[in-house]
């Protein structure tokens, strides 16, 4: 579907609720934009692998170290069957704790509810990561570098900094690429490379009490990325959005993008060694793949990223 509606629309429809895309795709569906990875933006992301390097985009499952909120550590068992063979098993695994896909199940927008209209009874059946997990994720990826950009402008990574939609578009013209439709945006932003800076002390503060730079919750940023017709948004750092946030309330991104536009949110995406990659090269366009855990009812998965360039 090319002929979406402008998001200045969306907020006056009256056929849905205001500012959502509920219904443009069907009322059964559950993918939300990942419908814009149609079979030929897929052929055409092919061609932007030239030198058949690939850039694995999961972070460790143990970082970061400690888990940061609430959330645990996987716990990983190797299991001797016989001398010459080995299983294993993990539990404890939080599928939000290191990089993730959230599914459109993990927030919903509380005056309306999730992703077309689904309830809170019925989030995890209707809209779990297995309807993203069936289809596949494969779409040319597109990397906004604002790392250097925020870090000469002082940026205080210890802060909820608002990151905006003017730092996007500066990325954008600096770098010198183009978004287009049902484009996959990576949004570096220099805090993984600030946390792995850190010792193991200001590590632990930081899991007790999260205070994390990220994209500004602000209707520009939504039709932002609406009015591209992005197709899905990962970025490196803790939520995407600025952290703490509200996610009870709709003023969030997550309330927005998962349970209102149907976007998915890529969290603690590994971005550094594409960044480099990208700048030495000058092509910040790539074919994404990514194969997410088939978990019924599941609300968020590892995403077995890869950029091939």
């Amino acid at each position: 579907m090319d002929n979406l509606p402008a998001y200045r629309d969306l907020l006056t429809r009256t056929d849905g609720p205001p500012g959502s895309s509920w219904g443009l795709w069907g009322a059964g569906d559950a993918v939300g934009t990942l419908n814009l990875l149609t079979p030929e933006r897929v052929r055409a992301a092919m061609g932007s692998v030239r030198r058949g390097a690939v850039f694995p985009l999961n972070w460790d499952l143990d970082l970061p170290e400690p888990a940061i909120g609430r959330r645990g550590k996987p716990r990983h068992h190797v299991i001797s069957r016989h001398p010459w063979v080995r299983d294993d098993l993990v539990d404890n695994l939080y599928l939000h704790g290191s990089t993730h896909w959230d599914a459109l199940s993990h927030v919903g927008c509380p005056e309306v509810g999730y992703y077309n209209g689904v309830q809170p009874a019925a989030a995890t059946s209707r809209n779990g990561i297995e309807h993203m997990a069936r289809r596949g994720i494969v779409g040319r990826g597109v990397l906004l570098d604002l790392g250097p950009r925020l870090s000469a402008r002082g940026l205080d990574y210890e802060a909820a900094s608002p990151i905006g939609v003017d730092d996007l578009e500066a990325a954008r013209h600096d770098q010198g690429v183009d978004i287009l439709p049902g484009d996959i945006l990576l949004v570096r932003t220099g805090w993984m490379a600030h946390y792995l800076r850190q010792d193991q002390r200001w590590r632990d503060r930081l899991a007790q009490s999260p205070t994390i730079p990220g994209l500004a919750a602000t209707p520009s940023m939504f039709a932002f990325l609406w009015d591209h017709h992005v197709a899905a948004l990962a970025a490196d750092n803790y939520a995407v959005e600025a952290f703490p946030f509200a996610p009870a309330g709709a003023g969030s991104l997550h309330a927005n993008c998962l349970g209102l536009l149907g976007l998915p949110l890529g969290e603690f995406f590994d971005l550094e060694a594409l960044a480099a990659d990208c700048a030495r090269d000058g092509a910040w366009a790539f074919l994404l793949t990514s194969a997410p855990l088939h978990l019924a009812e599941g609300t968020a998965s590892p995403p077995n990223a890869l950029a091939i360039k």
